[in-house]
């Protein structure tokens, strides 16, 4: 997968249709419940953008004693100026979110309040940050994502967009893991080594990919495009494209009913699944 681009204007005059509802959204949801009408305005619509309600959300949830959420947002606004993708991926996030999660029926949930969504967003800064030789920063972005989110992601893992990470709670994804765009990943996952070698030493998951509650994917090994890992299973040796794999230690059990299983997210194991 090719490095984050640099892009150092993100302003756009596009007009961004994700956003737009992001707000009705939350002008309709102020009214109805007033309570919130002060967090709602104060995280969403106060502010010009996706990037800006982002930066703001993310930091006050990162912030600590030693650093505030007000120089958190600063590191936040200023990977969001030079990398154009990390606002961009955060809208596919998104739309992955809506469209496949069965608990959601709108936008601005996710972004108010589902964690794997913002663990994936703070990742992504990370990530950047990393890239950019700040690795003790970034590693304190981990670190924070790990303790707030309950997800572990190594600023060095690759990670595409259109990523749903479900309820999320105990994600780890490791130094060397690749996951490609429009996989989902449900809680209790690992993308992990087997042992203590260096180097490139974790799995390689392809577009489209459904890995199930609790699923164990170790080592470098590559999970073909649109196969499916089901519900704690242990994969230890490379799995075809669209293949369906179950058990500890995994086993075949058939091909996928779904040419995307992410998008589909039928967790049921069957001889055709």
């Amino acid at each position: 997968m090719q490095s984050l681009p640099l892009n150092q204007n993100t302003a756009s005059s596009k007009p961004d249709h994700l956003w737009e509802t992001i707000l009705q959204e939350a002008r309709q949801e102020a009214e109805a419940e007033p309570a919130l009408a002060s967090f709602i305005n104060s995280t969403i619509l106060a502010h010009s953008s996706l990037e800006k309600a982002l930066s703001f959300h993310l930091a006050n949830k990162l912030g600590t004693p030693t650093l505030s959420a007000l120089e958190i947002r600063d590191i936040i606004d200023e990977v969001i100026h030079i990398y154009q993708c990390v606002g961009d991926s955060a809208r596919f996030d998104l739309k992955a979110i809506e469209e496949r999660d069965s608990a959601c029926d709108d936008l601005m949930s996710p972004f108010l309040f589902f964690k794997g969504f913002h663990a994936l967003q703070a990742y992504r800064v990370a990530n950047c940050l990393y890239k950019r030789g700040r690795k003790t920063l970034a590693l304190y972005f981990q670190s924070q994502i790990a303790a707030i989110f309950g997800v572990d992601i190594h600023p060095a893992a690759t990670i595409g967009k259109g990523i749903l990470l479900d309820h999320a709670t105990g994600i780890v994804i490791g130094e060397t893991a690749v996951v490609e765009d429009d996989v989902s990943i449900m809680q209790s996952v690992t993308l992990g080594g087997t042992g203590k070698n260096a180097g490139d030493r974790h799995p390689k998951v392809r577009r489209g990919v459904l890995l199930s509650a609790g699923a164990k994917v170790l080592g470098n090994i590559e999970i073909g495009e649109g196969a499916k890992v089901g519900a704690g299973s242990v994969v230890l040796r490379p799995v075809a494209p669209h293949t369906t794999v179950v058990g500890v230690p995994s086993h075949v059990v058939g091909t996928t009913n779904s040419e995307v299983p992410a998008h589909n997210m039928d967790h049921r194991i069957s001889a055709d699944s």
